[in-house]
């Protein structure tokens, strides 16, 4: 089955096509970084224009390997969680191709989408694991059962992970996306330089904050005359890489033991940092675990991702209703009275 998915929850415009596996045969991104830069951060208003200008150009292009649109056989879109109008884009234009063509369609939660880029992999992750999706947006960890069968074990308190990065690199005027910036200019540094505060590490709890990380930043920039230069700029940005990872880690490290899961899957588009990954393979390795990250490029948001979920559950005979909006938020779990979290995704792929 050739399934076409569509990703449009933020500041990339994406278009790929998977086949039977899921696997991967094309994939498109246009990035918007050079539009949002100047701002430090995404403008929602000019995300969801630039959606506008690009989809069909971008669309056209992840077609052309198979042949065009003609030999699709089914459409995947991210539903949400995102920015509305960025969403809106992806979703009438998929909408549009569906009515059109008379294809089956699924609305994707973009959280699973990033949990399925593992699925696009050679050999991919086996069932069970647990899973860390670590985004601009959001900072989660699930015990993946199964495609489609997550207990939510916690997540962030306040800001997430990505989002911490980008507001210290703005504090440091390194620009925007702040974790890749703040990954270059401390490749020199020395990560053990400056003690950063770990929240919520004593509480051996499943939820993170990093909201006290970024006031200490921001205190300890202003403290050093309110700009960082040469290798105290590279220590910082070191130490807070660091500081960023060792929280991810070890939480990661700790969801596994108590859940009995045999691996970690690092997902979302801090999963990219080359440090985060390179500690969370090696306390995996300490802890007898096995821990997998896709390649970089399927970290972002990538339409790969929504493919590869869409045409999971397409092949299982799921379908989402037409009418089905867009939604600014909708968990991948829902709470229960243990205080852990089931799939909130039920048959059809429609959000209670």
């Amino acid at each position: 089955m050739l399934v076409l998915g569509i990703e449009s929850s933020c500041d990339e415009t994406a278009a790929a096509v998977v086949d039977d596996g899921p696997r991967l045969i094309s994939s498109i991104i246009h990035s918007q970084v050079a539009e949002h830069a100047p701002f430090g951060g995404v403008v929602p208003e000019i995300a969801s224009r630039e959606h506008v200008n690009r989809i069909a150009g971008i669309v056209r292009r992840a077609l052309e390997p198979v042949g065009g649109l003609d030999r699709i056989q089914g459409i995947a879109v991210t539903g949400g969680p995102g920015l509305v109008g960025a969403l809106l884009v992806g979703l009438q234009f998929a909408k549009g191709l569906v009515v059109a063509r008379a294809l089956p369609y699924v609305a994707v939660n973009h959280l699973e989408g990033h949990l399925s880029a593992a699925l696009l992999a050679e050999p991919r992750p086996a069932y069970p694991h647990i899973a860390l999706v670590a985004s601009g947006g959001h900072t989660q960890l699930y015990h993946a059962k199964a495609f489609g069968d997550y207990a939510a074990l916690g997540g962030t308190r306040d800001d997430a992970a990505g989002e911490a990065f980008d507001k210290v690199a703005k504090i440091l005027g390194l620009g925007y996306p702040g974790g890749v910036q703040i990954e270059k200019a401390g490749a020199s540094g020395n990560r053990e330089a400056i003690k950063l505060p770990r929240a919520l590490l004593a509480r051996k709890s499943f939820e993170f904050s990093f909201s006290g990380l970024k006031t200490a930043a921001a205190d300890y920039v202003r403290n050093h005359g309110g700009r960082l230069e040469g290798a105290e700029l590279a220590d910082f940005c070191a130490s807070l890489q660091e500081a960023i990872a060792d929280i991810l880690t070890r939480k990661a490290i700790l969801a596994a033991r108590r859940e009995k899961a045999p691996g970690i899957v690092l997902a979302g588009g801090v999963a990219a940092n080359t440090r985060l990954r390179e500690l969370l393979q090696a306390r995996a390795a300490a802890a007898g675990l096995w821990a997998f990250a896709p390649p970089k490029v399927l970290c972002t948001d990538n339409a790969a991702m929504i493919a590869a979920a869409g045409w999971m559950r397409l092949t299982r005979g799921e379908r989402t209703p037409i009418e089905q909006s867009a939604q600014s938020r909708w968990p991948l779990g829902a709470m229960t009275q243990r205080g852990r979290h089931r799939s909130s995704t039920p048959p059809h792929g429609v959000r209670p």
